[in-house]
């Protein structure tokens, strides 16, 4: 599948999902000093960015230490992907976040919150796909990492103001769509499965 620098954009703030993780960043900063709640947020999206722009770069050895192939990374990414949006859709009940008390570092904010295996398989992906095109990942990613900050630094009064239907309604909806580009990603590696058999 050939990503486009939008729809590579879309595809990296759907699996980061910060509307999704405004209940968990809530929670998590709960016993944080309100005046401290920006500069956390702040410093644990820089870590995740951080992060996922290192695996940007030894994505293509680490391919090639695991003996992995695009195909089978694009089919895995794809089911792995499906898997989480259902959970979008359909969150289990027990998945809310331990409480910590003082001010989270890290774990579970910048990992794996943001920065899980969701996103490090995804920046893989695109990677993989077309290295020559990394700035361009690049640049999607800098986007996502910055609506992601913006949305989480105002994720109380995006509570206050939409509540917490809204923002349910909307996680439901971005799990459809992220299932539809599972789907296609899952599809069209099964069929370049199917030409390399018929030419083999």
């Amino acid at each position: 599948m050939n990503y486009t620098f939008a729809s590579a954009t879309i595809l990296l703030i759907l699996i980061t999902d910060p509307i999704g993780n405004i209940p968990i960043f809530a929670n998590a900063l709960r016993h944080v000093a309100p005046e401290r709640r920006s500069r956390v947020i702040l410093r644990e999206v820089l870590i995740a960015f951080i992060l996922l722009l290192t695996f940007m770069f030894i994505g293509e050895g680490f391919l090639r230490l695991m003996n992995l192939s695009e195909l089978s990374l694009q089919i895995g990414g794809g089911v792995i992907l499906f898997l989480i949006a259902l959970r979008m859709i359909f969150p289990p009940p027990s998945a809310d976040t331990p409480d910590p008390a003082g001010e989270p570092l890290i774990v579970p904010l910048a990992i794996p919150a943001i920065a899980g295996p969701s996103a490090l398989a995804t920046v893989l992906l695109l990677v993989s796909q077309a290295p020559d095109r990394r700035m361009e990942w690049i640049g999607a990613l800098s986007i996502t990492m910055a609506i992601s900050a913006i949305i989480l630094v105002l994720a109380e009064r995006i509570q206050r103001v939409a509540g917490d239907r809204f923002v349910v309604a909307l996680e439901r909806l971005m799990g459809l769509v992220l299932v539809a580009m599972s789907i296609e990603m899952m599809l069209r590696g099964i069929k370049t499965f199917a030409l390399q058999l018929g030419r083999a």
